[in-house]
């Protein structure tokens, strides 16, 4: 459930992006606080490992409306994805409201994003939540590199190595570029939005 701030009337909705090392986790969250406004971020935290890093900040998203009349804080988290910082994995996938994974293109990266998303499910089912009903948008990032065709994995591959069975919304995208970035944190906002109102709808009903 997504914690309720009732001193500051806001829902807080919390968005992971998920991933194997070096795809481009990293590079959406900074381009995204790069492009907003500073009179609604927080600002932006990093926890440096050897070699990769967890990343965190807030915004208050003025797009998505309200949910009994509450505002929307949106908090956006990188995983490390390295296979060794599993425990933190774990730990920032506490509470998460929504995912975008995001897939590596280069065709060295095939066999590491298809491991990521087993760890992602494994992970969170390990907290009780399917990966078939958590609010989940696919990124295939590093699109920009898509003339060296011998390097990138065509976007049909990836979609039957990653959403054959999940059938999620998912987007092309440079994160380096900024291509394909806020089109995947609008679809994965609007369903997360969704997803906490049908809970806390329920949720109503039942200390009614």
């Amino acid at each position: 459930m997504p914690f309720i701030n009732f001193s500051k009337d806001e829902i807080q909705c919390k968005i992971v992006y998920y991933g194997p090392g070096f795809c481009g986790k990293t590079t959406n969250l900074q381009y995204i606080f790069s492009q907003t406004s500073e009179e609604i971020k927080g600002k932006m935290v990093s926890i440096d490992t050897k070699g990769d890093r967890t990343l965190f900040f807030d915004f208050l998203s003025l797009s998505l409306g309200k949910i009994r009349g509450f505002d929307i804080r949106v908090q956006l988290y990188t995983v490390p994805g390295q296979v060794h910082y599993d425990a933190t994995r774990k730990l920032v996938l506490k509470g998460v409201d929504g995912v975008v994974f995001v897939g590596d293109s280069l065709k060295v990266q095939r066999k590491k994003n298809i491991e990521s998303l087993i760890n992602l499910a494994k992970n969170l089912a390990e907290k009780g939540i399917s990966i078939r009903s958590i609010p989940l948008v696919i990124q295939y990032n590093k699109r920009d590199l898509d003339g060296t065709d011998s390097e990138i994995l065509p976007i049909e591959v990836m979609e039957k190595d990653l959403n054959s069975m999940l059938k999620v919304p998912s987007f092309s995208a440079s994160a380096l570029k900024g291509d394909g970035v806020f089109e995947t944190l609008r679809e994965i906002s609007k369903l997360v939005v969704k997803d906490v109102s049908r809970k806390i709808m329920v949720l109503d009903k039942q200390v009614r």
